[in-house]
């Protein structure tokens, strides 16, 4: 019965080995990933705080060049009404149908006028009127 025992203690001792050398096998797997995960949860940290701070910084320049978009604007309407009021002031628009037959029948009407007042005037001085001093011209 010696025997039986000595093989059941030899065949334990081998599993003993086996699952200690298993064990220990194991615990590196796990310390390795552990540290592994330690340095990628690090990294990834550290990338979510670059990040965070650089969409900050895009978040100001967004701001700033928004107000800087919205003055330009300002001002380029500024220049493009200044525009407008310049090319009424300096560019010449044609002259409509009706306006020049206003403008001729006003004029005509002048030049008719004018042509009463000068012929009333040679009548004056065709009846012999007196000159300037009241004196007669012939």
């Amino acid at each position: 019965a010696l025997i039986p025992l000595l093989t059941w203690e030899s065949d334990l001792g081998k599993d003993l080995a086996a699952a200690q050398m298993q064990e220990d096998g194991a615990a590196e797997e796990y310390a390795k990933v552990t540290q592994e995960n330690k340095v990628t949860t690090a990294t990834k940290e550290q990338d979510v705080k670059y990040k965070s701070e650089e969409a900050t910084g895009l978040d100001k320049s967004v701001g700033e060049l928004t107000a800087d978009l919205e003055c330009a604007q300002t001002e380029l309407d500024a220049v493009l009404e200044y525009m407008k009021g310049l090319r009424e002031k300096c560019v010449e628009k044609p002259e409509t149908y009706e306006e020049r037959s206003a403008r001729r029948q006003a004029e005509i009407a002048g030049l008719k006028e004018a042509l009463e007042i000068l012929n009333s005037q040679a009548a004056l001085l065709q009846r012999g009127g007196k000159g300037l001093r009241g004196t007669s011209r012939w």
